[in-house]
C-alpha cells in the first residue's frame, strides 16, 4: 500500500487506497467526503494515513502500488509513460510540476511523510490568504470607485444647479441665472461656496483614488504605481484642501463666537378684568409641515421669490406686571463673529405678531437670511399681563408654552384650552380639571380644595377627621 503522488488531490491517499482495492479514485474521495461531512472522522483518519502510509516514488512502489509485476519490460512502459507525463508538462509550461519531478527524481533524500503533510497544510493556508487578499483588493477597488462616482455625481449636480442658479420653489420652478455670482458666502463664510465645494472634494477624492490604486495593485502586480511626480503633485494638492478646510472651519467656529441680542417691546391695550386670547399662526404658503410646533430645525423657504431660512424655535411665557396695562416683549437672540455682528443679525430676524379684538396672534415662525443657518437663532415671546387679567391659550400654543409659572404647578402640554386669571404669584387655572394639577400642588392644599367653573363655586375643607363642604351656584349657598 503506497500514496500515489501522481494523482494527489492532498497527499494522494484516496489514490493509493483506490489502487489497493481495485476501484476508481473517484469513489474513494467521494467515500471520504461521506466519511468528513457525516461521521466528522474523515479528516482525522486521512491525516493519520497520510503520515503512515509511504508514498509511492520509484518505479518498482509505483508498479507494486498499481498491483502489477516487477519486470523489465513493466519497469521499461513505466518508465517511459513517466517520462512522456513529464514532457508533456514541460511542453505545456507547467512549472511547479517540473521542479516537483527534479526534486523526486533527483533528490536522493525525500522528505517525511509528517514534513510533506505540513509542507501542503502551509501551502493551503498559503493560498487561502491570497484568495483573500484578493477579495480585500476588490472591495478597496469597489469602495473607492463607488465613493469617486458619488463625489463626482454629487459635485456636478452642485455646481449645475449653483452656475445655473435654479431654486425649486414650493410652488413653481423658478429660474434665477448666474444668482450664485450674487450670493452671500455659504454660511458667511470667508470662501465662497464653489472653493469649499472643490476642497472638500479634492480631500475626500484624493485618499479613495490611492485606495484604488492599491486595490489594482493587490489584485495585478501588472499595475504601474504613480510617478514620484504625481505622488509629490496629488499630496501638495490634498495639503492644500486640508488647509482649506481647516481656514473655513477655523473661519466658521469664530462666526458664533458671541452672542447677541435684540429687544422690542409692544404694548397691549389690555388691562385688568380684561380677557386675553393667545393663539399662533402659521403661513401654508411659506411652510410645508403639516402641523405648526416648536421645533429646533430649520428649512428653506421662498419669501417673494427671495431664498430665506425658515424655523419654529420660539418660547412663549406669560408673567405678572405691576403696570396697568399688558405689554409683549419680544427677544431675539443669535450668534456673530463680534458682539455688534450677532446684535445685528438678531434685528434682522423677521418676526411679527398682532392684535385683534383682544385676540394676540403670535407668529409661530420667523424668517432670516440663509447666512445665518448655524448661528443658533431663537425667540422668547414674553407676555406681560397686569393682576386680575384673564387669558385663555389656544391648543395652537402647547408646544410653544415654555415653563409658564403658575399656582396649581399644571404642566405646560396641559395649559392649552383653558381660562388663566393672573395672580402676584402666577397664572391661576379657573376651568381646569385638578387631576391636571401638579403633585405639589396636591400635597399643599390636600386640607382645602377650591374648584371654580361654569358650574358655579365648590369649596372642600378637612380638619383633621371632620369633612366639610360649601357650594355656591344659581341656586344658592348649600353647606354639607
Amino acid at each position: 500500500m503506497f500514496r500515489d503522488s501522481d494523482d494527489k488531490f492532498l497527499g494522494g491517499v484516496c489514490a493509493g487506497l483506490a489502487h489497493y482495492f481495485g476501484m476508481d479514485v473517484i469513489w474513494m474521495r467521494l467515500l471520504w467526503l461521506v466519511l468528513f461531512f457525516f461521521f466528522g472522522t474523515g479528516f482525522l483518519i486521512y491525516i493519520l494515513l497520510w503520515i503512515l502510509i509511504p508514498q509511492a516514488e520509484t518505479t518498482a512502489e509505483k508498479l507494486q502500488m498499481k498491483g502489477e509485476p516487477v519486470n523489465i519490460s513493466n519497469i521499461e512502459r513505466k518508465i517511459r509513460e513517466e517520462f512522456q507525463d513529464v514532457s508533456s508538462r514541460v511542453k505545456s509550461g507547467v512549472n511547479d510540476v517540473t521542479d516537483t519531478v527534479r526534486s523526486s527524481e533527483f533528490k536522493n533524500k525525500a522528505r517525511s511523510g509528517i514534513q510533506e503533510v505540513i509542507d501542503t497544510i502551509g501551502k493551503i493556508i498559503l493560498a487561502i490568504l491570497k484568495i483573500f487578499g484578493k477579495f480585500i483588493g476588490a472591495l478597496i477597488i469597489f469602495i473607492a470607485a463607488a465613493t469617486l462616482i458619488a463625489l463626482i455625481i454629487g459635485a456636478f449636480s452642485w455646481s449645475s444647479f449653483e452656475i445655473l442658479g435654479y431654486k425649486e420653489n414650493y410652488i413653481q420652478h423658478s429660474p434665477f441665472f448666474f444668482d450664485s455670482l450674487h450670493r452671500p458666502f455659504m454660511f458667511d463664510s470667508l470662501l465662497p461656496s464653489w472653493l469649499l465645494i472643490i476642497f472638500g472634494f479634492l480631500a475626500i477624492a484624493i485618499p479613495f483614488v490611492v485606495l484604488f490604486m492599491l486595490g489594482l495593485k493587490i489584485l495585478s502586480s501588472n499595475v504601474k504605481s504613480f510617478s514620484a511626480t504625481t505622488k509629490l503633485s496629488l499630496l501638495g494638492v490634498w495639503i492644500i484642501a486640508i488647509l482649506g478646510l481647516s481656514f473655513a472651519g477655523i473661519n466658521f467656529a469664530s462666526q458664533t463666537a458671541y452672542k447677541g441680542v435684540h429687544n422690542q417691546t409692544e404694548e397691549l391695550p389690555i388691562i385688568a378684568q380684561d380677557t386675553l386670547a393667545i393663539k399662533m399662526i402659521g403661513d401654508d404658503n411659506l411652510s410645508n409641515k403639516k402641523e405648526l410646533r416648536r421645533g429646533h430645525d430649520f428649512e428653506t423657504v421662498f419669501d417673494n421669490d427671495v431664498e430665506k431660512l425658515y424655523a419654529t424655535r420660539i418660547n412663549v411665557d406669560i408673567k405678572p406686571t405691576d403696570k396697568a396695562t399688558a405689554f409683549v416683549k419680544i427677544r431675539k437672540e443669535s450668534d456673530g463673529k463680534n458682539r455688534l455682528t450677532a446684535n445685528k443679525d438678531a434685528e434682522s430676524i423677521e418676526y411679527k405678531f398682532n392684535l385683534t379684538e383682544k385676540n394676540l396672534m403670535l407668529n409661530g415662525y420667523f424668517l432670516s437670511d440663509l447666512k445665518n443657518k448655524f448661528k443658533g437663532q431663537l425667540i422668547d415671546v414674553t407676555i406681560y399681563l397686569s393682576v386680575n387679567s384673564v387669558v385663555y391659550l389656544d391648543a395652537s400654543t402647547q408646544t410653544y408654552l415654555n415653563d409658564v409659572n403658575n399656582v396649581q404647578n399644571i404642566y405646560d402640554g396641559d395649559m392649552p384650552k383653558h381660562y388663566y386669571k393672573m395672580n402676584e404669584n402666577g397664572l391661576e387655572c379657573l376651568d381646569c380639571d385638578p387631576s391636571i394639577f401638579g403633585d405639589t400642588f396636591k400635597n399643599k392644599n390636600e386640607n382645602f380644595n377650591l374648584n371654580i367653573n361654569e358650574n358655579g363655586i365648590e369649596i372642600k375643607v378637612k380638619d383633621g377627621d371632620k369633612d366639610a363642604k360649601v357650594k355656591i351656584d344659581e341656586k344658592g349657598v348649600r353647606i354639607g
